[in-house]
């Protein structure tokens, strides 16, 4: 009996897995195209775990519609107290080392939520789009597709779509040696046909008011005195302005690259007398932080998820110019 009942469980087992062979006719594209419209539509809580460099994050992300508006919370478990709260187009910054505060037009910080929203034909001018077959992911059956970048320098991407939903249930970034840099993986997952308490709490929310947009030197709207002599094919200079770092107050200009989906910023300063130019590498998952101080004592810092060789050949190739 003990036989029979495992050749049952084998074949319902294959007969799952045929029930989606269809899916590998489907594009790509069209994959894609169902992720992000089930980001839109449906009502979901979702728990993560991201991997980076032997450490572990878990986050919990919670979406639902209320009166025709989406409104989304994400929430780190574990550590200090962090949470991010979208809604009517904003989204609202909490965390235990500093006051709460709402910017107009700004996204979920990383790719897993990024990926969601991004209009796609931009997208896929910069990234293949493969069809890379099936797997499980949370128990359940998987469609995965590949983001291959067209340009070298850059990280790829595996995107596990949960069959059933379409939801993005795991996220591997790759080197060009296709080794994972970060994993950000769903371990449970709950839909729902109506909208959980807390969306009806965040619907009555009172979150701290919109900052003001960063005021620019009346110059910079001509341009910053540097130019890029280097980015990766794809990138291009998004926006500049001249601005203070918080905390510390020094005065930075300020440039913007992004290819669509990943942004680069690149701060540059002038350096403090003395000393040797340095060079400092500093790593989050697949985020990099590289900062140098030329021969010119000019202090030149980029920051981006890409790896550390592309931020590095950024910053070195930064020279005095007008930009573009």
């Amino acid at each position: 009996m003990r036989i029979n009942g495992l050749r049952a469980v084998a074949l319902l087992f294959a007969w799952a897995w045929s029930c989606v062979a269809v899916a590998e006719n489907e594009s790509a594209e069209a994959l894609l195209q169902q992720m992000q419209q089930s980001y839109r539509q449906l009502n979901f809580e979702l728990t993560l775990v991201e991997y980076s460099q032997g450490q572990l994050e878990s986050k919990r992300l919670t979406r639902g519609h209320l009166d025709g508006e989406a409104l989304t919370h994400l929430t780190y478990l574990n550590g200090r107290p962090r949470e991010f709260v979208q809604r009517d187009g904003e989204t609202s910054f909490f965390d235990v080392s500093h006051h709460g505060y709402t910017l107009k037009g700004s996204s979920l910080p990383g790719l897993f939520y990024r990926l969601q929203r991004i209009p796609l034909e931009p997208l896929l001018t910069q990234y293949d789009a493969v069809f890379a077959g099936r797997s499980r992911v949370l128990g359940r059956v998987a469609q995965v597709v590949r983001l291959v970048p067209r340009a070298e320098h850059c990280y790829g991407y595996v995107l596990w779509l949960d069959q059933e939903s379409g939801l993005l249930v795991k996220l591997d970034t790759l080197d060009p040696e296709l080794g994972v840099v970060e994993q950000s993986m769903g371990v449970a997952l709950r839909i729902s046909e109506e909208p959980s308490a807390l969306i009806h709490e965040l619907k009555a929310a009172r979150l701290p008011p919109v900052m003001p947009a960063v005021e620019q030197s009346p110059n910079a709207q001509h341009g910053l005195p540097w130019q890029t002599g280097w980015v990766p094919e794809g990138f291009e200079l998004r926006s500049q302005d001249k601005h203070k770092l918080p905390v510390t107050e020094q005065p930075v200009d300020y440039l913007m690259l992004s290819n669509g989906l990943v942004d680069v910023s690149v701060y540059v300063a002038q350096a403090g007398t003395g000393g040797e130019a340095q060079q400092q590498l500093v790593r989050q998952g697949a985020t990099h932080l590289v900062s140098l101080i030329n021969p010119a004592r000019v202090e030149i810092t980029v920051v981006g998820a890409i790896p550390a060789d592309t931020a590095r050949r950024i910053a070195e190739s930064i020279t005095p110019g007008m930009t573009p």
